[in-house]
């Protein structure tokens, strides 16, 4: 069995597990909040109903989690749309509530179950009875029909890419040689994108693994060898994608868009697990996913980038966005070292749900529950405590490095405080700042102004309110390099740190500026003037140039 196989069934194992454990409700289904849970339970028990060493592990019956879960897949089948002349024909309700039988339907869950039913149905229809084959084949038949996935090619989206996995899976699957056509056509389209343009969502969690399952489902279920190559080049993309900002189950780098489990911790690491299973999987979940039933090997290429790349490394990365043609290319700068990452992206985008995480310092995935991702936001539109995403709107920065000047200018009306998110480590307070360890890698946090550090079960809390402006400068530095500059420990680091303190210039008659010399020497300095549009950023003494 190779590795990734038994990683695959380290995930089914965990999800077959809670599956047949768990009981099922009135309604027949395990869960009301999201009726893609219920497909993924079902999947995997069938799944490991299958592998009789599994069954004898879990003490699963065979024969009884099978027709658990088939179930549940009939339920499953009974709550979608069925009247060809409904405008939601084909769709599911996504939150079933407390009467699944009333909720109305919702166009998320076709997206996705469509291609994974088709799949999971070819996979493992032939242990499955004839009723339930049945049924899936009516529910498939009933996606096909309906029009949601027949839609225009315009955003290269994570919507649009599930669209185009399913034309290529409906069209070969019914023998529709024009649907067909039509998604071989968005597939090419979308391999050109990806390769000359690259993903605009980028860093978009869960959304990410939704191409990738979508189009490992194409893959497996497309015989055309001609598309199956294009897939398959896709598939390369979109590892190596997702190698290039990988460290240790964490995704580096600023994000486009992500879920209160995947920031400031990533919980939805399962595809990572098995693809690079270069950290335990952990003992809980958040999303269920299909990582443990698809599989596309990375390339080789993509994998040493992910698990032996050539440290320290600079990756700097323009984004297009994609739409109307009136979207201004956002820039993306990422440091990697051992043990950490940070960098993030250069302008502020109010994205969908005001979710961009702008920068941070990226750590490893911790084997705890703590999270692994430190960074200081101002709050905007959304944004609640305990959920320390959703940034307001103003805000520059400076990556240079292992270094990262973030300033903010609070206009009337606009709030007065910071919040930020800091690792369970070792840490040590100074002069508005703070000294830390963390996983082999000692980082200095200044501010402007005071601040308050609170402890909390997987973070430390940091707060900065009643501010007229706001500043960050944050430094790190694996524990290895420290040790060739003479710093052997936080003690050490700290005490250097704090004879090199940033300036600082904040008051009404002048503007708001920072000067700071980092470790190798480098003198940072960032101003913003009278209006904040005004923005000179300089490395000892030359302007910066954002490419």
């Amino acid at each position: 069995m190779a590795n990734w196989q038994s990683r695959q069934r380290d995930v089914i194992r965990q999800f077959a597990s809670l599956a047949w454990n768990e009981p099922l409700q009135s309604s027949g289904l395990w869960r009301h909040d999201d009726i893609r849970n219920n497909l993924y339970y079902a999947s995997y028990l069938v799944a490991a109903a299958s592998d009789s060493a599994l069954c004898e592990e879990l003490a699963l019956d065979p024969e009884a989690a099978t027709a658990k879960a088939v179930g549940v897949l009939a339920r499953i089948v009974n709550l979608q749309d069925k009247d060809p002349a409904s405008a939601t024909f084909g769709h599911w309700p996504l939150g079933l509530g407390e009467r699944p039988e009333e909720a109305r339907p919702n166009p998320l869950p076709a997206e996705l179950m469509g291609v994974l039913i088709a799949y999971f149905q070819q996979r493992f229809g032939s242990q499955l009875p004839a009723s339930i084959n049945q049924l899936l084949d009516e529910s498939v038949e009933a996606l096909f029909r309906s029009s949601y996935y027949r839609a225009p090619l315009t955003t290269f989206g994570h919507h649009e890419a599930k669209y185009t996995a399913t034309k290529l899976i409906f069209g070969h699957r019914f023998k529709d040689r024009e649907l067909l056509a039509s998604g071989r056509l968005h597939l090419q389209q979308t391999l050109d994108r990806v390769r000359t343009l690259g993903m605009p969502e980028y860093g978009a969690l869960p959304w990410f693994w939704h191409w990738i399952q979508a189009f490992t489902c194409a893959y497996e279920c497309v015989g055309d060898d001609g598309m199956r190559l294009e897939l398959a080049a896709l598939l390369d993309e979109l590892w190596r994608y997702r190698a290039t900002y990988y460290l240790k189950g964490a995704w580096t780098g600023g994000r486009m868009r992500s879920l209160g489990h995947d920031l400031p911790r990533d919980g939805n690491v399962a595809f990572d697990y098995v693809q690079f299973g270069d950290f335990s999987l952990p003992s809980a979940l958040p999303r269920v996913e299909y990582a443990g039933l698809l599989f596309y090997q990375a390339p080789e290429s993509a994998r040493q980038t992910a698990l032996d790349r050539a440290l320290p490394q600079v990756i700097q990365r323009i984004v297009m966005p994609a739409g109307d043609g009136e979207e201004q290319p956002i820039h993306s700068s990422l440091f990697v070292d051992e043990g950490f990452a940070m960098g993030g992206i250069w302008e502020r985008v109010k994205e969908f749900d005001n979710e961009q995480h702008r920068w941070g310092i990226d750590f490893p995935l911790r084997q705890d529950e703590g999270v692994n991702r430190l960074y200081v936001l101002p709050p905007g539109d959304g944004y609640v405590g305990g959920d320390p995403r959703h940034a307001g709107e103003t805000g520059h920065v400076l990556f240079h490095r292992n270094a990262i000047i973030a300033l903010y200018p609070f206009a009337e009306g606009a709030g007065d405080m910071l919040v930020g998110v800091l690792p369970r480590g070792e840490w040590i307070p100074g002069d508005n700042a703070v000294y830390g360890y963390v996983e082999g890698v000692f980082i200095a946090l200044h501010m402007l102004h005071g601040f308050s550090l609170e402890e909390e079960h997987d973070r430390i809390k940091l707060t900065s309110a009643g501010l007229a402006s706001g500043g960050v400068v944050v430094e790190a530095i694996s524990a290895k390099a420290a040790l060739r500059k003479q710093l052997r420990s936080l003690a050490d680091f700290a005490a250097a740190m704090a004879e090199n303190k940033p300036l600082w210039a904040a008051s009404e008659d002048e503007p708001l500026r920072v000067e700071y010399t980092n470790l190798d020497g480098d003198r940072l300095a960032m101003t913003l003037g009278n209006e904040s549009q005004r923005i000179v950023r300089t490395v000892n003494g030359s302007p910066i140039v954002i490419i």
